[in-house]
């Protein structure tokens, strides 16, 4: 708790003591409060109306993310009318999530992967003619868009690794005929490319064996050194972008320094121009000019995100969106002639809002709501979200955010008014951070009951590299510990008690949970492992193979699977080394394409415990990659956790019901394991069948 909080509470009980009333021993108990309205599942997990609202670049079409049949897929309107919306895909499976325009007219593109194996193709969709074609049509391949340009809307710059499976090839790819360029042949192991608005490469990126990174600068037909990164800068430093003219590049550095500051490189004199730094967190996205590329603005992300301008050009539009309210303003899309903005506004007790912006030059610019994400979550209890600044035991600061139910919280004031079950919900990553702002989760869990915290324990980003580097070689170590010191902060607030506090998290937070439960067996009550990796030295035999530049970063992070030491470190930290000593329920969901966390991660700690009639249930999706993209799975799996967790905790529960409907779930283990999932799965069963 802070200081200054423990001060007003102080001050504020003094100035109760000296009102002069009288205290009546006899007065009745304030009545408990109220149940507040139990929101659907489908409301929280099901498709939203509207998503990743754009603008074309020439202002002639809005477009966003809609369902079709209830799969998600790209809609196009004029943008003065958005009610004659039509869409523009077929998709028919797991529905498209990323889309954005090109500068040729009529013309925009998606990415789509087939059951989340994440060999994700990229597509033109020509809306004048109707036509769809795939600009990378080659087995076992992931596009890596490279480059888009206004000067030459044509065409786009595409990294393809059909050659070779761990490096990506340059192509320039005609929009209409689809007919690919080579522009660059990898063979010096090149991560990224940056080329100039003419298509001129200019940069690139190439990490090296020690686990630093050098940034490349064009020198005729080959690559000269321009910076070298040492190892524990790598997270926390990255070109963020160039100039249409190729003169000036954009370059997040924590190099000399612990938060990354965002610099100026003059290319020609390699001189360096301090544009933003925060001593609190690393300097993050920034807005640029359509035109001419040049930095505008950058955020910074401590508690809750700011925007800093970088000079004037969009101080003032910044400014003016202050006025839509006290959560955080995205800007998603920008017209050419920069007088039209798309901005997604939200804050954590209200669903993503979507607006457009018309600037006024020399004047304040004129909002228009467009459309709500969510809007079956209007008038419903949702909850604010509180940041906090949390101790490590050795003294790190640990910014968590704290989610309380309205039951727990009547007055609105952030602390609990009595203790409550609690969630812990790890992020994954780790390389990565929790953030304020409206969370599906976080609202679902208070909802029902528990106080949710997520902690950004040591090895998240965004703190500088110190926090970052801090998690070196602490998996199930320092990382674990900063979760169990968070839990103890969380019991000693009275938020919680010992006993009712549940853990739960994807990817690294899957991990996180079954460490929690093998490694500190007594200390949670129950956790739900989402696509966590179990056994660490299989993880990094199986991680994809285009994951090549970033290999280094894991093996030294971890711990080296080529080495012995390296082996018996990962095999130690490994939660199957210890699977015996799980004592409480654990709830494990798994895509069978991951090809992040294989299959075989949940499979080999569920066979371990069935071998030592330990209890776990298993939920499989033979559609789903790394994480549930699909709704249906989404809702399907979270009525599971839902009934899982009120069995554990004594939450409220939605019944399982008919939420299985449409998803491909499947129970190799445990159904028996979570109320209403035999029954649930055998109806699913049978209308499978049908």
């Amino acid at each position: 708790m802070r200081p200054t909080t423990v001060l007003v509470s102080s001050l504020a009980l003094a100035l109760a003591a000296c009102t002069g009333k009288p205290q009546d021993a006899t007065a009745e108990a304030p009545a408990p409060p109220k149940e507040v309205e139990l929101i659907p599942r489908d409301a929280l997990f099901g498709n939203p109306e509207r998503a990743s609202v754009q603008i074309s670049p020439d202002g002639k079409y809005l477009s966003w993310i809609a369902p079709v049949d209830g799969v998600m897929n790209v809609w196009v309107a004029p943008a003065g009318d958005p009610s004659a919306a039509r869409a523009v895909t077929d998709d028919k499976a797991r529905g498209i999530r990323n889309y954005f325009w090109s500068y040729r007219p009529d013309t925009l593109l998606y990415l789509r992967d087939s059951g989340g194996d994440e060999d994700f193709h990229l597509y033109a969709v020509d809306l004048a003619g109707n036509q769809t074609r795939d600009l990378t049509p080659f087995a076992k391949t992931t596009a890596q868009v490279f480059g888009l340009s206004p000067t030459q809307p044509d065409s786009i710059l595409v990294g393809m690794n059909d050659r070779d499976p761990k490096w990506h090839d340059l192509y320039r790819v005609d929009l209409a005929s689809g007919q690919r360029t080579l522009l660059q042949k990898n063979t010096d192991d090149i991560a990224a490319y940056v080329a100039d608005g003419d298509f001129n490469l200019r940069y690139a990126q190439r990490s090296r064996a020690d686990g630093g990174m050098d940034i490349l600068k064009r020198a005729g037909d080959g690559w000269e050194k321009a910076e070298d990164i040492p190892f524990g800068d790598v997270l926390t430093t990255a070109m963020l972008g160039l100039t249409s003219d190729g003169k000036t590049l954009y370059l997040a550095d924590s190099r000399d320094r612990n938060t990354a500051a965002v610099y100026a490189v003059d290319g020609a004199s390699g001189q360096r121009t301090l544009l933003a730094e925060d001593a609190r967190a690393d300097i993050g996205g920034g807005l640029a000019d359509p035109r001419t590329g040049e930095l505008q603005a950058v955020s910074v992300d401590y508690l809750r995100n700011e925007w800093k301008p970088v000079g004037e050009a969009v101080a003032a539009d910044l400014k003016a969106l202050e006025a839509l309210g006290p959560g955080e303003v995205g800007v998603n899309a920008r017209t050419l002639d920069d007088r039209t903005w798309i901005v997604a506004y939200s804050a954590a007790e209200s669903p993503v809002v979507y607006y457009r912006y018309d600037r006024e030059p020399g004047a304040e610019g004129k909002l228009t709501k467009l459309f709500s994400a969510r809007p079956a979550l209007d008038g419903k209890p949702l909850v604010p979200m509180w940041p906090q600044e949390l101790k490590s035991r050795d003294g790190l600061n640990l910014v968590s955010y704290l989610t309380l139910p309205a039951t727990a919280d009547a007055d609105g004031d952030g602390k609990a008014d009595h203790p409550v079950p609690m969630v812990l919900l790890v992020h994954g990553g780790p390389w990565a951070r929790d953030g304020y702002g409206y969370s599906g989760w976080n609202q679902w869990l208070a909802n029902r009951g528990y106080a949710v915290l997520s902690v950004n324990y040591r090895g998240s980003t965004g703190f500088g590299k110190d926090f970052t580097n801090a998690g070196d070689g602490e998996w199930a170590g320092k990382m674990h510990d900063d979760l169990i010191d968070a839990v103890q902060w969380a019991v000693g607030q009275g938020i919680t008690t010992a006993d009712k506090v549940a853990i739960m998290g994807g990817s690294y937070g899957g991990y996180a949970t079954l460490a929690g439960l093998t490694f500190t067996p007594d200390t949670f009550a129950c956790g739900v492992d989402i696509v966590g990796p179990s056994n660490l030295n299989t993880l990094l035999a199986t991680v994809p193979p285009y994951w090549a530049s970033f290999y280094e970063q894991l093996a030294k992070r971890m711990g080296d699977p080529r080495t012995e030491e390296g082996r018996k470190w990962l095999t130690e930290r490994s939660p199957l080394t210890h699977a015996d000593k799980i004592v409480k329920p654990l709830l494990i969901g798994q895509g069978a394409n991951d090809p992040r966390v294989k299959q075989a991660e949940s499979d080999q700690i569920v066979e371990a415990m069935q071998a030592k009639n330990i209890p776990v249930t298993y939920v499989l999706f033979p559609d789903e990659g790394h994480g549930f993209a699909r709704p249906e799975n989404n809702k399907a799996f979270n009525a599971v956790a839902e009934n899982f967790l009120a069995k554990c905790l004594g939450g409220r529960a939605q019944p399982i019901g008919a939420d299985l409907d449409g998803s491909s779930t499947t129970v190799p283990a445990g159904a028996a394991g979570v109320d209403g999932l035999a029954e649930a799965l055998q109806a699913h069963t049978q209308d499978v069948r049908k």
